[in-house]
């Protein structure tokens, strides 16, 4: 086995991501998805100071099916003291005849890191 040695100063922050689809209502049973992510490290957006996430999921198993979501967010939403979230609205995958809709926003970049100002 290999001796890797990993860096951390260069690894660029992530955030998670949770929340639910929108009801579908046009089947027998109406239904909803949950999923749960961690976004891609940070991406610079070109000339700008600003940067958003890839996002990509599966939701749960629920009616016998799941779905993906593969997109990104937008950028940061500045939430005080040296801290951000990003919003994320998109469409699922269709699966069994129907897609979800959602819209999330990511916790907060580095949660236990406090920094007060």
């Amino acid at each position: 086995m290999q001796n890797q040695q990993y860096d951390c100063q260069k690894q660029k922050h992530v955030h998670e991501i949770t929340g639910s689809t929108e009801v579908f209502r046009e089947c027998k049973e109406c239904h909803n998805h949950r999923f749960c992510a961690v976004s891609g490290e940070a991406i610079q957006i070109p000339g700008t100071s600003d940067h958003y996430h890839e996002v990509k999921f599966r939701t749960d198993f629920s009616d016998e099916h799941y779905h993906e979501f593969c997109g990104k967010t937008s950028g940061a939403i500045d939430v005080g003291y040296g801290k951000h979230v990003h919003f994320a609205k998109g469409c699922t995958t269709k699966e069994d005849g129907h897609k979800h809709e959602f819209q999330v926003a990511s916790l907060i970049n580095s949660p236990t890191d406090c920094k007060h100002k």
